[in-house]
């Protein structure tokens, strides 16, 4: 018996590895030899590639493929409709399926709606990605980053909420009570 729930209209494929308590809904489909991990939730219509890893607790809103090469460590979200590319110079004539390049998005990160993820951009830890923006670039652990283009426009707790720092380089999250620190343009939780 499977420790997960699949809608019956989700297909799917040998040689999956999917964890007790994750939920899979409507029309979606999990391709050969991906590892989900326990208590995900796949929304409606996601599709996701041979060879995706999702760790623990990754929410995937609807409409989101997760394309070969992505790697989504726990407590991940992925919002409706978000992209991830896996080819820079994609040509449908030509064939290009030993291009395709690596992501990791890393424990806690948030991608909000519309966002679009080029490929070989890492995104940092809790780091949170706004809706409707683009990254060309590595995503540092806890930025905030929005924009076409995409740029950095503050710091975000592992909570969700916005960083304001002190001259000395000190925060806390007014809802959380966590702690951070600002070093040479990198944030560190402190307690």
């Amino acid at each position: 018996m499977d420790n997960y729930f699949a809608h019956e209209t989700a297909i799917i494929d040998d040689g999956c590895e999917i964890g007790a308590g994750t939920k899979i809904w409507h029309f979606s489909h999990i391709m050969p030899n991906c590892k989900i991990g326990n208590n995900c939730n796949l929304g409606q219509n996601v599709v996701v590639s041979p060879n995706v890893v999702l760790g623990k607790n990754v929410k995937v809103q609807n409409n989101v493929s997760i394309y070969s090469g992505v790697i989504c460590e726990d407590d991940v979200f992925l919002g409706p409709s978000m992209v991830f590319t896996n080819v820079i110079n994609p040509r449908s004539a030509i064939v290009r399926r030993g291009e395709y390049q690596k992501t990791l998005v890393k424990k806690g990160a948030s991608i909000g709606a519309n966002a679009t993820i080029v490929c070989g951009n890492n995104i940092g830890e809790y780091a949170f990605i706004g809706a409707g923006a683009v990254v060309t670039k590595e995503i540092k652990p806890y930025a905030l980053v929005v924009g076409n283009p995409s740029k950095q426009i503050g710091w975000i707790s592992e909570y969700g909420h916005r960083l304001e720092f002190d001259k000395q380089g000190f925060a806390t999250c007014k809802e959380s009570g966590e702690k951070y620190q600002l070093r040479n343009n990198k944030v560190e939780k402190i307690t």
